[in-house]
């Protein structure tokens, strides 16, 4: 069964572009014993970039995969001539891709709503030829520089379903017949126990008011309770959903325990994720065709009894007939207008660091005039560019960077103190040890 599953996870290998050497060469001229420098830099090499792909909605074909290389810069040649720079390597993704550093965990960037292109890998800056290392007292240089080395990354693709509505449910209680009726999604509607495969998505559209977009959620099989299920490849898709619709077969039709199960499904989403079930719920008690007077009344009391005064409402619906379910939606409806509407977007926390080249050189001086202290140079300009200083995170590696590269120390030493100013490219700091 696993074989057929919704891919949503991958991990792959990553490596950007080296940077082409620089080329030692010198001019050749009839007549002139000894001409000067003239090799060319090397090329830049590729850079690893995700892009989403919006007609894309699995990670199925990383499957098969696994290695992404972009393409190293050329070597300089001589004449002067600059070797050619490597291509970049282009990785198409489906919106919602969360790309993590595979041994931490930690997040690189969220392939989502406004983030549609990412750089992950710089490729390495080709080196200078030998016509830039011409003295007055050295004019035959017989070196050049080597191209900056290429950065690789294995990294895991998380697929984090968008939408504003999840639906959980057990096999089996009519989600797929519920979607299909709402919304504009032709799910795969059959009986069986092995669950949804995909995350089937559709838009509601409701009369007078906005619509939204619901993701019959990849579901639990039988005995999760006991460790069984699709564990996280279930719970990944709830994290950005605002509201969680439970639907439960009110009539027990196949012997399941309607209350059972949404404590099983809570109990789960519990272990992953705490903060999940501060989301909002409500339960759809479906299959009202099939109890008749009396029992449906008792099958819908006992749920609502059980849950109501926890908060959640409890709407007794069927998805085959259509009874009860715009009763249902235009509630989710007015539940989303009360929630905040920012997009749930998952941080950078894992910075790939080329700041760490320690040949980019960075000055550290006190400008007397304005007594303020200066840091600036490219291995400064280029931590700055890659880094959101505004975030906990990224002000953390800010400050990392800053003591591992000895420039606070120079600071100390250029006499620093307490609620002094410092300037890097246009931003300004106040120190405090």
């Amino acid at each position: 069964m696993r074989g057929f599953m919704f891919a949503d996870s991958a991990n792959i290998y990553i490596r950007s572009g080296k940077g082409g050497d620089g080329h030692v060469s010198f001019r050749r001229e009839l007549f002139v014993a000894a001409g000067g420098p003239n090799g060319g830099d090397g090329g830049r090499g590729g850079d690893i970039v995700f892009v989403i792909d919006e007609g894309m909605n699995t990670l199925s074909e990383f499957r098969y995969t696994r290695k992404y290389c972009a393409e190293d810069g050329e070597e300089g040649g001589k004449n002067n001539c600059s070797g050619r720079d490597g291509a970049d390597l282009i990785i198409k993704v489906p919106e919602g891709t969360v790309i993590k550093e595979a041994e931490s965990g930690k997040v690189i960037a969220d392939m989502s709503h406004e983030n549609r292109r990412e750089v992950i890998l710089r490729g390495g800056r080709g080196g200078k030829g030998n016509r830039h290392y011409a003295t007055p007292t050295m004019q035959v240089p017989k070196y050049a520089q080597p191209g900056q080395a290429a950065r690789e990354l294995n990294v895991t693709l998380e697929l984090k379903v968008i939408a504003d509505v999840g639906l959980v449910g057990f096999p089996n209680v009519g989600k797929s017949t519920l979607l299909a009726r709402v919304t504009n999604a032709k799910p795969k509607i059959a009986n069986y126990h092995f669950t949804t495969l995909n995350p089937n998505l559709g838009v509601v559209d409701l009369e007078g008011t906005d619509g939204f977009v619901i993701a019959d959620i990849p579901g639990l099989i039988e005995g999760a309770s006991e460790g069984v299920g699709l564990g996280h490849e279930f719970l990944k898709h709830i994290e950005r959903t605002r509201v969680i619709v439970h639907l439960v077969d009110a009539a027990a039709t196949e012997g399941r325990d309607p209350i059972a199960d949404i404590r099983t499904i809570n109990e789960e989403l519990a272990s992953y994720n705490p903060a999940l079930l501060e989301k909002p719920q409500v339960i759809a008690a479906n299959k009202l065709d099939v109890l008749y007077g009396e029992e449906e009344t008792q099958a819908l009391e006992r749920i609502r009894a059980e849950f109501e005064p926890q908060g959640i409402r409890v709407f007794g619906i069927s998805a085959v007939s259509g009874r009860g379910v715009k009763e249902l939606l235009y509630f989710v409806s007015d539940m989303l207008k009360e929630i905040d509407r920012t997009p749930v977007v998952f941080e950078r926390e894992y910075f790939a660091d080329p700041a760490a080249d320690l040949t980019l050189p960075y000055t550290v001086s006190r400008d007397e005039k304005e007594g303020i202290y200066v840091v600036e140079g490219p291995r400064i300009e280029r931590m700055l560019g890659y880094t959101n200083i505004d975030s906990e995170k990224g002000f953390e590696f800010f400050q990392k960077f800053l003591k591992e590269n000895g420039i606070l120390d120079e600071l100390a030493a250029l006499g620093i103190q307490d609620g002094d100013t410092v300037r890097m490219y246009g931003l300004e700091f106040d120190y405090y040890k």
